[in-house]
């Protein structure tokens, strides 16, 4: 029986290599990998839906599912997670010393909707007192000029967005003192050329952000795998199979991080890192599935209707294909 050709958007990733390489298979389907950059494949899955199957920013895909007609469905995978204290950056003559010292100020962000802006302005309205509403957001490109948003945002009166100018970039303009702050996924470059001048705002990340994990019990997650829907409709079997298929990858990428006769990875002190934190977070420390993610996902999904991303309240399992929602032994 032949094999459903689908195309597959997503980065080059350890948890997916083995689907990559082709030495794991989703059941039925024959799976060309095509890596490239997330900003590209968020950029034209979201305007274009050229692919089959997609890594896809969480926030993205939540915002998609209130245009009408639906182009995508999710499973739960989750090739992205990060803790995002680390990626809040401040101009070091901007005043900014602890987070309250936001309010008030000029914050970049790439995009308004990005998922990692997304955790940032909740995480420090939650825990840090520091409200959507009390700075000011300045959007565009944060290396290159004139990026914008992917998809059109109705946002309530209260939170100000402005896009910068076309030939601005936030990160030199948090250099220059044009913006106080910066929320970003990628670091800057101009904290690399001048970290006298542009530093972060928690400079003990690490440890806040394991402060953070042993009280809400939540790694971010950052991007999931989108289906589009005509190709759902037609193959409903494709969600369960691909689902499996990226937990069997992910095993592998956990067996070669335990791996101690030779380094799989570049690191020097792989074993003690991997033991750190398997004690911190468990032996499944990125987890798939809905059950397990149920926090992290309620949490994310209260953030983004609060800054005015979402029309009403998602519910976790309303992402997902019903298919996925139980799990299942491999």
């Amino acid at each position: 029986m032949a094999r459903l050709p689908l195309s597959f958007a997503c980065w080059n990733y350890d948890r997916t290599r083995a689907l990559m390489d082709g030495a794991v298979q989703p059941d039925g389907i024959d799976l060309n990998y095509l890596s490239m950059p997330v900003e590209e494949t968020f950029f034209r899955m979201i305007r274009h839906a050229e692919f089959d199957v997609a890594e896809m920013s969480l926030s993205s895909y939540c915002v998609s599912l209130f245009k009408e007609p639906r182009r995508f469905v999710a499973i739960p995978v989750f090739p992205s997670r990060f803790f995002r204290h680390s990626c809040i950056y401040v101009n070091a003559d901007a005043g900014i010393h602890e987070p309250k010292d936001l309010i008030g100020k000029r914050i970049g962000v790439p995009e308004f909707q990005m998922t990692a802006p997304v955790w940032i302005r909740g995480i420090l309205a939650e825990h840090y007192g520091v409200p959507v509403d009390r700075v000011h957001y300045f959007t565009g490109g944060e290396e290159e000029p004139n990026r914008i948003e992917k998809q059109a945002l109705d946002l309530p009166s209260n939170i100000r967005v402005s896009p910068i100018g076309p030939e601005q970039t936030l990160a030199q303009m948090l250099l220059t003192g044009e913006i106080d702050a910066l929320y970003t996924a990628r670091m800057p470059s101009t904290f690399l050329s001048h970290p006298g001048r542009v530093r972060r705002l928690f400079v003990n990340y690490m440890d806040v952000e394991r402060a953070y994990f042993r009280q809400t019990g939540i790694f971010p997650i950052m991007h999931t795998v989108v289906i589009k829907h005509e190709v759902y409709q037609a193959n409903p079997w494709v969600a369960q199979s691909l689902s499996k298929a990226f937990a069997q990858a992910q095993q592998r990428c956990y067996e070669d991080l335990r791996e101690t006769a030779a380094l799989k990875a570049m690191l020097p002190w792989l074993t003690a890192h991997v033991e750190e934190v398997q004690r911190e977070m468990g032996t499944d420390y990125w987890p798939y599935g809905l059950a397990k993610n149920e926090v992290a996902l309620r949490t994310f999904l209260r953030y983004h209707h609060a800054q005015g991303l979402s029309q009403r309240l998602l519910e976790p399992h309303e992402l997902f294909a019903p298919e996925t929602l139980e799990s299942f032994k491999i």
